[in-house]
């Protein structure tokens, strides 16, 4: 057998039962036992008292445990919460801006959107099977969560049939950060595809100042004009920002 240098000189072969050890990947350090403990602790909070014993980092902290099982993800929930300032902006933060956070990587973008897509999901399921114009603050509640914290416009068409039911909520587009184009005679065209009866516009306003502008009010008239001429029913036209949802009806506006 062919004798290293050191060996050499020593007088001395290398045994080959050693060689195993040599040639084996360094195993990755355990988790500390402190770090195990602290996490089944919440988790035992988390089921024996509900989500709500738990602050919002620590349920960040438990989230991104099931995507990122050995990375430190009670610093990286706090740093989270400092980036974006709250739980709800975390979870809606833009896909971009959380893949900058360090350490985070595509499994905890994805399992922090998963979250926001199932509490969308659940808000959603609460309109269904009601009329819209008697469930409001559910209904703007949804809106709000959904686009309120877009960093662009983005333009959302909810259908309801006779009953005021919803039978759709679509995303038409999406644009700048002040701007979305919206073709009335496709909104009405979707409209007849689906049946509905009637119809509630929504969009953004990024900036959170929810005070429409001079071309949203003329886009709302024509959309009126378009729809009434189908026998469509524009109910409203509501412009979304954080916390707020601005009604044109309510406001004389349509």
């Amino acid at each position: 057998m062919r004798k290293t240098p050191g060996m050499a000189e020593a007088g001395m072969s290398a045994s080959p039962a050693l060689l195993p050890d040599l040639l084996s990947p360094v195993a990755a350090p355990p988790r500390p036992m402190a770090a195990e403990g602290h996490r089944a602790r919440m988790r035992q909070r988390l089921l024996g008292a509900g989500p709500d014993a738990l602050l919002d980092h620590e349920l960040i902290e438990m989230l991104l445990f099931l995507a990122l099982p050995r990375r430190d993800t009670k610093a990286m929930a706090h740093a989270l919460l400092a980036r974006f300032g709250s739980f709800a902006r975390v979870l809606s933060a833009p896909v971009p801006a959380l893949l900058a956070v360090e350490g985070l990587g595509e499994a905890g973008v994805a399992a922090l959107k998963t979250v926001q897509g199932a509490a969308l999901r659940l808000m959603r399921a609460e309109l269904l099977d009601r009329p819209l114009l008697g469930s409001w603050e559910a209904l703007t509640g949804y809106l709000r969560a959904a686009m309120g914290r877009e960093g662009v416009e983005q333009v959302r068409v909810l259908f309801l049939d006779v009953r005021n039911r919803l039978i759709a909520d679509e995303a038409l587009g999406r644009g700048t950060v002040n701007h979305t184009p919206v073709y009335p005679r496709e909104v009405v065209k979707r409209a007849l595809e689906l049946g509905a009866a009637a119809l509630i516009l929504v969009h953004n306003h990024p900036s959170g100042d929810v005070t429409p502008s001079k071309a949203d009010v003329a886009m709302t008239a024509e959309l009126r004009r378009a729809a009434e001429a189908l026998g469509l029913v524009l109910h409203d036209h509501l412009v979304v920002g954080a916390g707020v949802c601005l009604s044109f009806r309510s406001k004389g506006l349509l």
